[in-house]
């Protein structure tokens, strides 16, 4: 059965005038169109809802008994087709899944949770680590929000990029600091790498310059890479501030790369059905800022060139991992 909304709205007022004129002027229809609107309720419901008796109209029992569901009814249709788009973080109760790399997440956490609790108590945050290949997470709305380094290829994604970070070199303290690249080469290197690769982008800039470096290991996490050269003598290349506080928890030295290098981004990336959630609007603004918060101020950096392109997928891929 196709069922025609208009009726409810014109059954309400009916009901509320308990007139066909009445009904009409409020809603600004004619009595003949309000009339032929009465009939047809009539014959789906196969009630009279309104007879004449005298100069007036009478609502029968079962019009009587409908009238509040139907004011109920067609407020509910109306919040349906016409939602609110006010929000009120101090009563919002959902949990958002966030996906990234490990170091970011380390990053991110404290300022993120920090301003969850004092805006919205009733928000809980699940940080799931990036996956190790392609996934549907987001498209099935298993990830609210995906942090990383590249862009989604699929134009059913969202994404924006937060700001950028730059690469430094992480070292155990008291080691020979790196100034240049030469001597970068010539130290062992842990890679990190979600798929276990043993080359990065890196590796093409000292071939620019005629040299290689000898890879130690790939890992998968940005704590375990620091963990390793915090109890020998490679050195591992990273994001400043996503690493900034693992750097100072393992008591690490940190150089600035001895040559420019693009600065990584950190984007975020969504599904389109969340375009227009003000729940999910407001959380990409509180990522946004506490990611803000821990990017070094504009006065911390040195010169380097404009991010190149990030490598494309299926979605955003996190932090310093390839």
């Amino acid at each position: 059965m196709q069922l025609d909304l208009n009726l409810l709205t014109a059954l309400h007022a009916l009901l509320e005038e308990n007139s066909v004129t009445g009904a009409a002027d409020r809603l600004r229809l004619s009595v003949p169109a309000v009339s032929r609107t009465l009939g047809r309720i009539r014959r789906l419901t196969g009630d009279d809802i309104l007879v004449r008796t005298g100069h007036t109209m009478t609502p029968t029992p079962y019009a009587v008994g409908i009238r509040d569901r139907v004011g109920e009814v067609l407020q509910q249709a109306r919040s349906v087709l016409t939602p609110s788009r006010d929000l009120e973080p101090a009563t919002l109760e959902r949990t958002f899944t966030l996906q990234c790399h490990d170091a970011l997440a380390t990053a991110l956490a404290p300022p993120l949770l920090t301003a969850l609790a004092t805006r919205a108590p009733g928000v809980t945050v699940r940080l799931l680590a990036e996956a190790t290949g392609d996934s549907d997470d987001l498209r099935h709305g298993h990830v609210d929000l995906q942090l990383g380094a590249t862009l989604p290829d699929r134009p059913e994604f969202r994404s924006a990029t937060l700001g950028h970070d730059r690469l430094v070199i992480a070292r155990r303290r008291h080691t020979p600091k790196i100034k240049t690249l030469p001597t970068y080469a010539a130290r062992p290197h842990i890679v990190l790498s979600r798929r276990g690769r043993l080359t990065d982008p890196v590796d093409d800039h000292l071939a620019t310059h005629g040299l290689h470096r000898h890879v130690r290991a790939a890992v998968a996490t940005a704590a375990t890479a620091l963990h390793i050269v915090a109890t020998g003598d490679a050195v591992v290349t990273v994001p400043e501030a996503s690493c900034r506080p693992l750097t100072d928890a393992f008591g690490l030295s940190v150089d600035e790369f001895p040559a420019p290098l693009p600065h990584p981004p950190i984007i975020s990336v969504w599904h389109q059905r969340y375009d227009t959630d003000p729940a999910h609007a407001w959380l990409r603004a509180q990522v946004r800022a506490a990611v803000t918060a821990a990017l070094p101020a504009r006065g911390e950096t040195h010169s380097l060139p404009a991010a190149v392109p990030a490598r494309r997928g299926s979605a955003s891929r996190s932090g310093p991992s390839t």
